[in-house]
């Protein structure tokens, strides 16, 4: 009888167990999940999350709604984020500086290896060195001879301290020995038009905005930030090709959720994220852009991912004295 007891009783637990914790692996997603944009509309980050939540609205059965929560370099939506109920319901779309803020905000109100995990990659977006065409380089060793021979004087435009172009040129300049002029703005528009119209020299850019005005002849490209040339760009060099040896820094955007999501929960949607971003139409949509779509190969490798990249910029953030109060 106490056997039998037992044998219904571990029963009755097992079934608690899977109704509580494990449910979500069978039942997931039971209702409308939303991915948080800390972002303005209309970036890279926004429209690659919009056409993966159209199509995971197809492939889950739920609506996956897109929620841009702006403001205070990502820290405003990220924050909200972080506080989510780690169900798998809420996710944070992120770009570079997700790992990076930390390391030069001191109160950013997040954690990024503590309060979130990984999910997946979703795309990869390399930078271009552009100058302005009265700029007397053609190359990028000519830029390089001409900063050395100017200290200090040669400028560079940025959307601001901290930001991806800020970041690649400290890692820039710091790989080939030179130091240019820092002109930081409130975002990348007015940047890269006072590049165009002179006003300072050069800055790096991401290849689907800055695509445009080189077509145009208004930016003079030197070369792309991948270890892979751009297919946007087939002639132009990479900086490693270029004379900078071993030179990458690329812009690449992702999901994360919720520390303590449930690990199958993080696979599902890895896998299903895994299956949009090799639909041909989509992939080449974004590749006119300048955009490659890729993910993760696990939830692990993407958090792995996160945590070398928080490693890398804070250290250089650190040495090059990065920092925002």
């Amino acid at each position: 009888m106490k056997k039998a007891k037992f044998v219904v009783a571990a029963a009755l637990a097992a079934i608690y167990a899977t109704g509580v914790h494990g449910q979500t692996a069978g039942g997931y997603p039971a209702r409308p999940l939303r991915i948080i944009v800390p972002l303005a509309p209309g970036g890279n980050v926004d429209l690659v999350v919009r056409s993966l939540a159209q199509q995971l609205t197809e492939n889950l059965g739920q609506q996956v709604i897109v929620e841009n929560r702006p403001g205070a370099s990502s820290l405003v939506g990220t924050q909200l984020a972080a506080k989510a109920a780690p169900d798998g319901y809420t996710l944070l779309a992120m770009a570079n500086t997700f790992a990076m803020v930390p390391s030069i905000v001191a109160n950013p109100g997040y954690d990024p290896l503590k309060d979130f995990t990984g999910v997946t990659l979703t795309c990869l977006v390399p930078q271009v060195l552009v100058v302005n065409p009265a700029l007397p380089v053609r190359s990028v060793k000519q830029l390089i001879a001409l900063a050395k021979s100017r200290p200090g004087e040669i400028s560079y435009a940025t959307s601001g301290p901290g930001g991806t172009g800020h970041m690649a040129t400290e890692l820039f300049s710091r790989q080939v020995g030179v130091k240019m002029l820092h002109v930081p703005y409130k975002g990348n528009a007015q940047a890269i038009i006072d590049v165009i119209g002179g006003q300072v020299m050069l800055m790096f850019d991401q290849v689907s905005t800055s695509e445009p005005h080189i077509k145009a002849g208004k930016l003079r490209p030197l070369a792309v930030t991948s270890r892979t040339r751009s297919p946007l760009f087939p002639d132009l060099p990479t900086i490693d090709e270029a004379g900078v040896p071993g030179f990458e820094d690329i812009t690449f955007n992702g999901l994360v959720a919720p520390a303590g999501t449930p690990r199958e929960i993080l696979v599902r949607l890895n896998e299903e994220v895994a299956k949009i971003v090799r639909m041909p139409a989509l992939r080449n949509r974004f590749l006119e852009r300048g955009v490659e779509l890729k993910a993760s190969a696990s939830p692990e490798e993407f958090t792995a991912h996160i945590k070398a990249e928080f490693e890398k910029k804070g250290k250089l953030a650190r040495d090059a004295g990065i920092r925002l109060e």
